[in-house]
């Protein structure tokens, strides 16, 4: 079994886009840089000290699914976002600065349901805003991508499932005996640490923000459980590229 590194997905502000990376410097101990790095907390969020909180104090995709059709671009320099949507067109903004967020809430409004709890402000921690209670990196494998796609008998987008790197190379699901284990990419370690438990958000198409997908269906019919993906720490920091070849240890 050869692996190798074949995507590298940021999600600068979470929930609200996606943006690919040819390499990326890792740190211990540290999510992704800039990863989750921003969240959007709505109106009923209980943020308490200002640290990381769950996400379900955050505009999601699992409740906005529109919000799966947003592209991003950081300048990481001017700590600008560019925001695109196929129906919004494109905003640019500072995250950090609060002039700019009645500009952010007219450019979303239209994606969040009546129903749903309104965007309130845009948060930032110590720590990137994952899923997760202790700061990771989510893996993911291509060929597990490949298997569920002929299951379902439908092509899923890597974009749904809003990962960190992809993998090429394993065999179909051969990650769930991953657990416990170091790998070893490019000048990094990262030690996988659980199974990513999904939401509705990898229901929606990322192209429309349209749901389409019984994706969870999917992965009950098929296996008993909804995880697809894994969560790991980084052990030891360094550069990782795409291309670089992976080994398990």
């Amino acid at each position: 079994m050869t692996l190798r590194l074949a995507r590298i997905c940021r999600h600068p502000i979470k929930a609200h886009g996606r943006e690919d990376l040819g390499s990326v410097l890792l740190s211990a101990g540290a999510c992704l840089p800039w990863d989750r790095h921003w969240a959007v907390a709505h109106e009923a969020a209980k943020l308490g000290g200002g640290g990381w909180v769950p996400c379900a104090n955050f505009t999601r995709g699992a409740k906005v699914p529109g919000l799966m059709a947003i592209t991003s671009a950081l300048d990481e320099q001017s700590g600008a976002v560019t925001l695109r949507h196929p129906e919004l067109g494109a905003l640019t903004f500072r995250p950090d600065d609060p002039a700019d967020f009645a500009a952010f809430l007219s450019w979303i409004a239209p994606l969040v349901p009546a129903d749903r709890a309104r965007p309130a402000q845009i948060v930032s921690a110590g720590r990137g805003m994952t899923d997760s209670d202790f700061p990771s990196v989510s893996i993911l494998s291509l060929a597990s991508l490949a298997d569920l796609s002929a299951r379902m008998e439908q092509p899923l987008s890597a974009d749904r499932w809003r990962g960190n790197l992809w993998l090429d190379g394993a065999a179909p699901w051969a990650e769930w005996d991953w657990i416990g284990r170091t790998l070893h990419i490019g000048q990094a370690e990262l030690r996988i640490e659980e199974r990513i438990t999904r939401c509705r958000a990898t229901s929606a198409n990322p192209e429309t923000g349209r749901i389409d997908a019984d994706t969870l269906g999917g992965l009950d019919a098929a296996f008993g459980h909804q995880d697809f993906g894994l969560y790991a720490v980084v052990t030891k920091g360094g550069t990782i590229s795409l291309g670089d070849t992976v080994t398990l240890r």
